[in-house]
C-alpha cells in the first residue's frame, strides 16, 4: 500500500504548452487517496511563490473528499443536520434566504472556491436589489441575518472538513443601519395606557409589557415559578413561539443573554404580587380562553392593534412597545450596559447600534455638562428645535396602575 502523503506535500512540472503546473495536497478521501489542488503560472518563479502561499493556507488541513460539493449541497446538508437543534421559524428563515437569495448567486460553486470577494458582491447584490418582489435592496437587518447564518454554516464546513478556512471571515460584517424607532410618545402614551385601563383581561399584560420591554414570547412565556415576590425580580428563561397549523412550541430563549433576571419597577412588582393571589394556572399571563395555556403571541398583537386602534393611535408593531420602553430608560439616565442586561441583548454594542438616535442626545448634553462643570464656560441658549416626540419616562406611574395606590 501506497504511503499516505501528507497535506501541504506537492509537485511542480512544466506543461507541453509551456505554462507550469503544480499541485499539493490538501486532503485524503475515505480510501486514502490524495486530494489534490492545482496551481498554475507562466514563471516557475511565479509558480513557486503561489505554491508557497497555497501551503500556507493549507498547513494543517485536511479536507475529505465531500470538499468536491457545491455551496447549496452544503447547505442542504447542513440545514438537514440542524433541524432538530432550531426553531422551527428559524429553520424556515434559513430555507428561505438560502432558497431565494443564496442559491441563485453562489449555490453552483464549489464550495473549496467561494472567496470573501464573492461573498461581498453577493451582499452588495442583495443591499442594491435583493427584493424580488419589488426590485429594492433588503433591509440591512435582513444582510446581518443572511451573514450570521452563512457564516455560521461555513463555519461547520470547516469543521468537517470541507473547506481550509471561512470565507465570510475574510470581509467585514454587514453594516446595520440604525433607523429611528418608532415609538409611543408621552401623549400617545398616556391614551394607551388609559384604554387597558378599561381592560380588565389585558391591562396587566401591556403594563408589564411597558415597564420591562420583554419581547413578545418572553411575556407570553412567563410561568409564576420566574417571579420572585420577596426581592421583586423576573427571571426570563423562555419563549413562547406559534407555529404554522396554530401550535405553540416553548423554547429556550433566543440567544444565551437572553436568559436573565431583571429587577421590577416597584409598581409592577406589586401589580404581579397582587395579581398572583388569584392566579389558577401556572402561568403569569394565561390564554384568556384557556387557562392551562400560555397567551397567544399572535393573540396579544391583535389585542395590542384592536387598543390602538380603539384608541385612534398609530399603528404599531408589538416590538414598538419594547422600543417604546428601551428609548424611554436612555432618556431617563439608564446607561448602555444595564439596558442591555434588561433587553437580553448579546452586548452592549447591540443596544448602542438600535438606539444610537438616543445616545447620540445623551452625548450632547454631556458635552454642555463637562462645558459647564469642568471649563466653567457660559453657556448659550440654544435655539430650540421642534420635537419630534416627547420623552417619558420608563418607570411606570402611579396612575397607570391599579394596584399601585
Amino acid at each position: 500500500m501506497a504511503k499516505r502523503r501528507p497535506s501541504g506535500d506537492g509537485m511542480v512540472r512544466k506543461r507541453e504548452d509551456g505554462q507550469w503546473e503544480g499541485r499539493i495536497v490538501v486532503g485524503h478521501k475515505e480510501n486514502g487517496d490524495s486530494i489534490f489542488r492545482y496551481v498554475y503560472a507562466d514563471t516557475q518563479k511565479e509558480l513557486t511563490a503561489k505554491l508557497r502561499q497555497h501551503i500556507d493556507i493549507y498547513q494543517g488541513v485536511d479536507l475529505t473528499g465531500q470538499s468536491r460539493m457545491t455551496l447549496a449541497e452544503w447547505l442542504e446538508q447542513w440545514l438537514e443536520n440542524i433541524a432538530g437543534t432550531i426553531r422551527p421559524t428559524t429553520l424556515t428563515r434559513y430555507q428561505g434566504a438560502v432558497r431565494i437569495h443564496i442559491n441563485p448567486r453562489l449555490g453552483d460553486k464549489p464550495i473549496t472556491q467561494v472567496t470573501g470577494k464573492d461573498v461581498q458582491k453577493l451582499y452588495d447584490a442583495l443591499a442594491s436589489h435583493g427584493n424580488q418582489i419589488t426590485g429594492k435592496g433588503l433591509a440591512s437587518s435582513t444582510i446581518r441575518g443572511i451573514h450570521s447564518m452563512l457564516h455560521e454554516a461555513l463555519d461547520a464546513a470547516k469543521q468537517a472538513g470541507l473547506i481550509p478556512w471561512n470565507p465570510t471571515e475574510e470581509i467585514p460584517t454587514p453594516k446595520f443601519a440604525c433607523k429611528v424607532k418608532q415609538i409611543l410618545t408621552d401623549e400617545q402614551l398616556d391614551v394607551f395606557m388609559a384604554i387597558i385601563q378599561q381592560d380588565d383581561i389585558w391591562h396587566d399584560f401591556f403594563y408589564t409589557e411597558l415597564t420591562t420591554g420583554l419581547r413578545r414570547g418572553e411575556i407570553c412565556g412567563l410561568k409564576w415559578e420566574d417571579f420572585d415576590e420577596a426581592d421583586g425580580t423576573l427571571k426570563v428563561r423562555r419563549t413562547v413561539h406559534q407555529e404554522k397549523g396554530g401550535k405553540l412550541t416553548t423554547w429556550d430563549t433566543k440567544t444565551a443573554a437572553g436568559t436573565r433576571t431583571i429587577i421590577l419597577p416597584p409598581s409592577t412588582a406589586e401589580l404581579l404580587r397582587e395579581r398572583k393571589k388569584s392566579a389558577l394556572t401556572e402561568w403569569i399571563f394565561p390564554n384568556p380562553l384557556k387557562p392551562e395555556q400560555p397567551t397567544r403571541p399572535e393573540t396579544a398583537y391583535d389585542r395590542m392593534k384592536a387598543l390602538l386602534k380603539e384608541a385612534g393611535l398609530p399603528s404599531i408593531r408589538f416590538h414598538d412597545l419594547r422600543h417604546t420602553f428601551a428609548t424611554n430608560a436612555l432618556a431617563y439616565g439608564m446607561d448602555i450596559k444595564t439596558l442591555s442586561t434588561i433587553l437580553g441583548h448579546v452586548s452592549s454594542a447591540t443596544t448602542l447600534n438600535t438606539y444610537s438616535h438616543v445616545t447620540d442626545e445623551m452625548r450632547q448634553r454631556a458635552a454642555v455638562k463637562i462645558d459647564q462643570g469642568i471649563a466653567k464656560a457660559e453657556v448659550k441658549p440654544q435655539e430650540e428645535k421642534p420635537k419630534e416626540r416627547t420623552m417619558t419616562t420608563f418607570q411606570a406611574r402611579k396612575r397607570w396602575s391599579r394596584r399601585a395606590s
